[in-house]
């Protein structure tokens, strides 16, 4: 049997660290993966719930936050309980054996700071560019032909 997951997205929230009893770390988050497509309520991303154990914990809730792009590797989980009403909860998750930080917090908070800026700039120029392409776009090759000997195959 196979029980293997590799996914890459952005988290949806900041990683929870929490302890055990015997105090190994345990951090969980949820990562957000774009579709392809829109699904018929109109959803257009997938929200995978995530658990990593010991030091990578650590080392997620350190480096990571709301937004933070990674790579995990892991394999599928799932889990029940009985909620406080007498109801069975099923969970699926996945337990990551890798997580590969893609994007870290410092790196987020410093780009967050730069789109702003940035697309002030990208607007203005994009804006007198055109108007400078006007001025100088030039209709003279309106036609051309194309020889025999010029397609290569």
């Amino acid at each position: 049997m196979i029980n293997r997951v590799v996914l890459v997205g952005r988290m949806t929230r900041d990683p929870e660290l929490r302890r055990t009893n015997n105090g190994a770390a345990v951090t969980s988050f949820t990562l957000a993966l774009n579709r392809n497509y829109n699904s018929a309520d109109g959803q257009q991303a997938d929200y995978i719930n995530c658990v990593v154990w010991k030091r990578i914990a650590e080392n997620v809730e350190k480096y990571c936050s709301k937004g933070s792009l990674v790579g995990i590797e892991g394999r599928l989980h799932s889990r029940n309980y009985e909620n406080a009403k007498g109801q069975k909860v099923y969970i699926v998750e996945v337990v990551c054996d890798s997580v590969q930080f893609l994007e870290t917090r410092s790196s987020v908070e410093r780009r967050q700071g730069q789109q702003t800026s940035f697309k002030e700039e990208k607007f203005d120029n994009n804006f007198e560019q055109s108007i400078d392409l006007e001025k100088e776009f030039d209709n003279s090759f309106n036609s051309f032909d194309i020889m025999d000997d010029d397609i290569q195959f």
